[in-house]
């Protein structure tokens, strides 16, 4: 599968889990870091949901 541009260029994936394995992504990022920081955000400011931080290769 050919990944577009846009998702290439930005592997780290900040995602929601929901029940039914279920998921969201909230957000595309260059790199760790910023992932990282941004998913500190989202656990900070919804603590009673869970996320991972994904790196998607393709």
């Amino acid at each position: 599968m050919i990944m577009p541009y846009q998702e290439r260029i930005a592997p780290w994936i900040v995602v929601q889990l929901l029940p039914k394995m279920q998921r969201v992504v909230r957000g595309r990022y260059r790199s760790r870091l910023d992932a990282e920081g941004h998913l500190t955000v989202l656990q900070r400011q919804l603590p009673h949901y869970e996320f991972v931080l994904l790196f998607d290769g393709g």
